[in-house]
């Protein structure tokens, strides 16, 4: 259900605005994406799994903070992610 460490690396590596950046609204919707994208696969199999989909609910909630906030801040950083996770909104 988690991520792998390189998975990870590679997310941060990709939504980073500078080096070492792990904590920016960027890196963080990306990696609740993935996060939300491996859940809602699972729950395709298992689907009386209620427990798990509680969290992907506290992880959806999370997300759309975030991106409220980055919206909020910065319209133009907000759009370019939407358009690059592909995030209907």
């Amino acid at each position: 259900m988690s991520l792998s460490t390189g998975r990870k690396a590679e997310i941060i590596k990709s939504y980073a605005t500078k080096a070492g950046d792990t904590g920016s609204p960027e890196v963080q919707v990306a990696i609740l994406s993935e996060r939300i994208n491996t859940l809602t696969d699972h729950f395709k199999t298992h689907v009386k799994d209620n427990h798990s989909r509680r969290g992907l609910l506290k992880m959806v909630s999370q997300r759309r903070q975030l991106l409220d906030y980055l919206k909020r801040t910065d319209e133009k950083r907000y759009k370019t992610l939407i358009e690059k996770l592909g995030i209907r909104r």
